[in-house]
């Protein structure tokens, strides 16, 4: 028999089932229970820095089967692209590099060089860019299994032309924050994996967080699986084309980690308040022509919720799914981390109202 426990205010409540049964407000997972040999997901919801609500099932691994905790790491896909751009915007601060500076600076080599004058180093950061992703992963997937962030990036530059005019649309890039990823490598002579772990996880207290570098990590972290008949077949390093191209989706992190790096942001722990403020207010694009606004600081992804600003971001890579929302006004923190895919969008939007219902976000 399993024990849930879930933290209300002061109050615990112990929940005992043989069979986990998922929460009403989370969309996608493949069965309506988790047994002790399922994969599941983790969430975790903090308020004025006390956990509020707590829920997790499944195992890390089908094979050990250990059970998952707040404090198992996951790969969180694409929210790894918000550590790339903090050490960007730090870079930036110290006078090292400009954001309007092009990529022919730091990638002198491409087809068709104007291109690289064109695009700067915000069009990638704000997913403006116009640069067509053109990797060729369906025909080459063996390759992309293992191929790095320069790998990654190095198709991009072959392109002939533009998708539409630097600065003018949103298309979101991956290959963009390999981009940026080699961009940090190259001002700082130390691999990228490197200095986020000393800019950003050692003073916000990130102890087991870690970051894809080739092979790394091989233990000590969730496998992730897609549920395929009645079996779940892993689909992580080694079947997830581009899997290894850390810059774009490269951090391992748990939701205990993730509320530590949202403190040590909201606190200034490694990031001044102007690039706070730079990474999560949008950004200036005068020349924007999409049918929707820009949504994007430097580089969360900004919305609002009952009037309050809400700051966050999504991932997804092979069978993982992550979310991460901050609501600094509310002293509000929401994390979810999967090793199956879920909806996030759709268990962010039922989470959200959860939280309402509950008085954790007010009007």
């Amino acid at each position: 028999m399993q024990i849930k426990i879930i933290i209300v205010s002061s109050l615990i409540f112990s929940i005992l089932s043989c069979k986990n049964s998922i929460p009403d407000f989370i969309v996608g997972y493949p069965l309506n229970h988790t047994s002790n040999a399922d994969p599941g997901f983790v969430l975790k919801i903090v308020t004025k820095d006390s956990t509020v609500y707590q829920f997790q099932t499944g195992v890390e691994d089908v094979h050990s089967k250990k059970p998952i905790q707040s404090s198992s790491l996951f790969n969180v896909g694409s929210i790894s692209k918000t550590f790339v751009a903090y050490g960007i915007l730090t870079l930036a601060k110290q006078g090292k590099i400009n954001l309007t500076d092009s990529l022919i600076k730091y990638f002198p080599v491409w087809k068709n060089p104007e291109l690289g004058k064109k695009v700067r180093i915000y069009h990638l950061m704000t997913h403006s860019s116009g640069l067509p992703d053109n990797r060729p992963i369906k025909k080459d997937s063996i390759y992309f299994l293992t191929a790095d962030d320069a790998q990654n990036w190095a198709p991009i530059m072959q392109n002939d032309s533009l998708e539409f005019e630097p600065g003018t649309r949103f298309h979101y890039s991956n290959p963009a924050f390999n981009a940026l990823a080699l961009i940090i490598q190259q001002i700082t002579g130390t691999k990228w994996q490197e200095y986020i772990q000393q800019l950003i996880f050692v003073p916000s207290g990130m102890k087991t967080s870690t970051i894809t570098d080739g092979a790394h990590p091989d233990h000590g972290v969730s496998h992730a699986y897609l549920h395929i008949g009645n079996t779940w077949k892993e689909q992580d390093y080694g079947e997830e084309p581009t899997f290894n191209a850390s810059g774009n989706g490269g951090v391992w992190s748990s939701v205990d980690e993730l509320y530590l790096y949202e403190k040590a942001i909201r606190q200034n722990i490694f990031a001044d308040k102007e690039i706070v403020h730079l990474s999560r207010t949008i950004y200036p694009l005068s020349e924007w022509k999409d049918s929707k606004p820009s949504q994007l600081g430097l580089s969360f992804f900004i919305d609002s919720i009952a009037h309050h600003p809400l700051y966050g971001h999504t991932g997804s890579q092979g069978g993982f799914t992550a979310d991460f929302v901050s609501i600094p006004d509310q002293d509000f923190f929401y994390s979810i981390i999967s090793n199956v895919p879920l909806d996030i969008d759709a268990t962010r939007i039922k989470v959200l109202q959860f939280a309402k219902d509950h008085q954790w976000i007010k009007p």
